[in-house]
């Protein structure tokens, strides 16, 4: 199988996406890998696999690579005669804009080409944490009291809270207030970067787990991540984390496991089919709460699954294209039938 790597976007978490590209290079061995980088300017560029480092992008090596433009069941580079046709399954990469907003999947859709990403209902979803929230709620999963301002005028009754931009991830603008003055920079920070914000209460010392999936003809689940953490997470500390090798595993009770699995099942549900994704869950008195839904998680989170290449295989494989609709004219031919034209 063609795997192309679709990766870069023009969005705040342009680099987090390559770092994803450049350490998934190394994670699939059975498949051929095709690199497409979308730079800045949203240009396809054909990325060759020894150039897969984050400094052939940093310092615009990639403009010499091949330029693509996207046509129907793949891309295309010109040549002096005629053209060059790259065709394969996409897997989506891209992290924040354009990749986890619904913008590639619509045109993967458009295009007639098989892509492993949140379709366009589903990035809809995920990408906005208060669709999110009450997506959830609709399906019976626990989420964090929460509220959605788009100005300044309100205040929390108590601190600490947790304040998140609501249409970014990778921790970007999100800050943990413990009072008043640090509440307002917080909300100064957060709409530098979106014009909606979520206002959380932050619970200290709650326990949080990862657990990712994908359905392909059954639900392939991978290992339940505990995550170690002194404290929140910034942007830097999961920039970094994305290039490691392994998950930070710990035994979880079965009771607890099949809780994270059940929740997971009601989120993916079928809005979800066709991609993988990762849920962040909280565990607070022994009920599962939805944090985050992570449509596109850092390198697919590869190394939550003990055999990543059979999972990519198997959702690959059960990717259908969309629902050819037969347009016959009748109706038309009707109306000008009546009037005998």
């Amino acid at each position: 199988m063609n795997l192309i790597v679709l990766f870069g976007g023009s969005s705040y978490e342009h680099e987090i996406s390559i770092v994803s590209a450049v350490t998934l290079k190394d994670k699939i061995k059975k498949h051929n890998l095709t690199f497409v980088f979308v730079d800045r300017d949203r240009d396809f560029y054909l990325i060759e696999k020894e150039n897969m480092k984050s400094k052939y992008f940093s310092t615009f090596e990639y403009k010499k690579a091949k330029k693509l433009n996207l046509v129907k069941n793949g891309f295309e580079a010109k040549k002096l005669f005629g053209s060059e046709k790259i065709s394969g399954v996409v897997l989506n990469l891209i992290h924040g804009r354009d990749g986890e907003d619904g913008k590639i999947a619509g045109m993967m859709q458009f295009f007639c080409i098989k892509c492993i990403t949140p379709n366009l209902e589903a990035s809809v979803v995920s990408y906005n944490k208060l669709y999110t929230k009450m997506y959830a709620k609709e399906l019976g999963v626990k989420v964090v009291d929460y509220k959605y301002i788009t100005d300044d005028s309100y205040t929390p009754d108590k601190f600490p809270v947790i304040i998140k931009p609501v249409r970014l991830g990778s921790s970007i603008g999100v800050t943990i207030a413990k009072n008043i003055d640090e509440y307002k920079y917080g909300l100064d920070v957060a709409f530098e970067f979106d014009n909606g914000v979520l206002i959380e209460e932050f619970i200290e010392g709650v326990n949080e787990y990862n657990l990712a999936g994908c359905y392909a003809n059954e639900f392939i689940f991978s290992k339940v991540e505990k995550v170690k953490k002194d404290k929140f997470l910034s942007y830097e500390d999961k920039y970094l984390d994305f290039s490691r090798k392994e998950a930070k595993t710990e035994e979880v009770s079965s009771e607890l496991e099949e809780k994270l699995k059940d929740n997971f099942r009601k989120i993916y549900n079928t809005t979800f089919e066709g991609s993988l994704i990762r849920c962040d869950f909280f565990e607070i008195n022994g009920e599962v709460y939805l944090n985050e839904i992570n449509p596109i998680p850092g390198s697919m989170a590869n190394y939550l699954f003990s055999d990543f290449d059979e999972v990519i295989e198997k959702l690959a494989n059960s990717l259908k294209y969309e629902k050819k609709i037969d347009i016959d004219y009748s109706y038309i031919n009707k109306i000008q039938m009546a009037k005998g034209k």
